[in-house]
């Protein structure tokens, strides 16, 4: 089981890339340095609900907080690689977590403000299971969609993030998250 949720991932996380990579020729690394460079962010609360693997439990409530913007490391031409990082809570059944998770996705626009992505997502859990008390290193894959409209921002994340196990602490989850904020 732990395996097909490994490979969906790293399939949508293949996919993106391979999506990324057709267009290398026009890719510019620290564009966030050009002058005229436009990191157009948004800032969002976030809620959904969360399926921890190892709580063996029915979902839980997850907040938190979503902060995006173009990237600045590295982009194409037409501005479609956005970094998302987001800070999410879990508090249930025992089990506490904390997790800041970064994302670089590559988003297609499908007009009227809508655009969807995907990416791979890095993420530090600091997990609590009530016996011990772990910093856990996550990766996984994300697929996204936003809408963006003048200041209004809202947007609807599927998100997998298997984790290390450390000390018989693991966070392995998947989350669907609903985001509404603002654009600056």
């Amino acid at each position: 089981m732990k395996f097909r949720r490994l490979a969906s991932a790293i399939l949508l996380t293949g996919l993106t890339l391979g999506t990324t990579a057709s267009q290398a020729d026009g890719l510019r690394f620290f564009p966030g340095l050009e002058s005229g460079f436009k990191s157009a962010p948004s800032l969002a609360l976030t809620a959904g609900v969360m399926n921890v693997t190892a709580a063996n439990d029915n979902a839980s409530f997850v907040y938190g907080l979503d902060f995006n913007m173009n990237c600045g490391l590295i982009q194409t031409p037409d501005n479609r690689i956005r970094t998302h990082l987001q800070i999410n809570r879990v508090d249930d059944s025992g089990v506490k977590a904390t997790s800041i998770e970064l994302s670089p996705r590559y988003t297609v626009p499908l007009g009227g403000g809508f655009s969807v992505g995907a990416g791979p997502v890095l993420g530090l859990v600091m997990a609590d299971n009530g016996n011990n008390d772990k910093n856990l290193f996550g990766y996984g894959a994300v697929v996204g969609a936003n809408f963006r409209k003048g200041i209004y921002y809202s947007g609807l994340d599927l998100r997998y993030l298997n984790t290390k196990e450390r000390d018989n602490v693991e966070f392995e989850n998947w989350a669907l998250i609903a985001k509404v904020g603002i654009n600056f």
